[in-house]
């Protein structure tokens, strides 16, 4: 005797209206639409599409901002932060020779304080450290009261900025771009080698202004007593102390900007 299968003995099963009418709407949208998952898979592609429209976003906001940074200290737009140390200090007056060697020292430094913010807008960019990011900006700002002091100055010396002001400012944020992609010991690092050249400067020019002009030398005491307190700043947050010989090389590079922004 053959035995049925076991669902032979179970009766079928019985369907509701409800059941027909949702299997016949089922159906019809089967029709109208034979692929249900492509609007689903449009949409997922519509989103990925924003999110990266949006994670290009803020680069590309952000070299507006450089660009727009860079006109603003080529142009000297801005209000320092705190007043010029040489306000209280009276103007004596100087021979032309005095005025002249002022002058030109006052030059050099402006021009070194456009690179600066330049080095440092650089490293901000690249940087992947939102701790050394800001870092960078709160050195900007502090370097921003040094160019526009430098910049007073010059006017009140009857002189003039450098006209290769905008050749180093690329020069120097191309330096700082490639600095800040190297990681933060080398961008630290870098930026506690470029502090040490400017206050090795700074000192011989203290040294070489007439000994009238206070108020220039006001100005280079506290740019002096600024820019070292950045290189312990960097040094102390971990970054390399160079070597001798990469130190040198840069020197050899800032004495090319301080002959040329010394005449022209």
């Amino acid at each position: 005797m053959r035995i049925a299968p076991p669902s032979l003995y179970y009766p079928p099963t019985r369907r509701s209206k409800t059941d027909n009418l949702k299997s016949s709407a089922l159906v019809r949208k089967l029709i109208k639409n034979p692929n249900p998952f492509k609007k689903t898979k449009e949409a997922i592609q519509h989103t990925s599409s924003n999110s990266r429209n949006l994670m290009r976003t803020p680069s590309i906001n952000s070299l507006i901002l450089h660009f727009d940074g860079a006109l603003r200290v080529l142009n000297g737009v801005g209000h320092p932060a705190r007043p010029s140390p040489a306000t209280p200090i009276e103007e004596k007056q100087l021979s032309e020779p005095e005025r002249n060697v002022s002058a030109r020292l006052m030059r050099v430094n402006h021009c070194g304080e456009v690179c600066a913010q330049a080095l440092y807008l650089g490293q901000g960019l690249t940087s992947k450290d939102p701790h050394i990011k800001a870092t960078m900006q709160q050195a900007a700002r502090e370097e921003t009261d040094h160019l526009l002091w430098c910049e007073a100055r010059l006017t009140e010396l009857n002189s003039h900025k450098s006209y290769l002001n905008p050749i180093f400012y690329t020069m120097s944020f191309i330096s700082g771009a490639f600095s800040g992609l190297m990681g933060n010991r080398f961008n630290l690092g870098f930026v506690a080698a470029t502090e040490e050249q400017v206050v090795k400067h700074l000192e011989q020019h203290l040294q070489r202004l007439p000994s009238e002009d206070k108020r220039s030398k006001a100005i280079l005491e506290q740019m002096q007593l600024d820019e070292e307190q950045h290189r312990t700043n960097a040094l102390s947050r971990g970054g390399i102390d160079f070597s001798k010989p990469f130190k040198s090389i840069m020197a050899a590079i800032s004495k090319v900007m301080t002959r040329t922004t010394h005449w022209i």
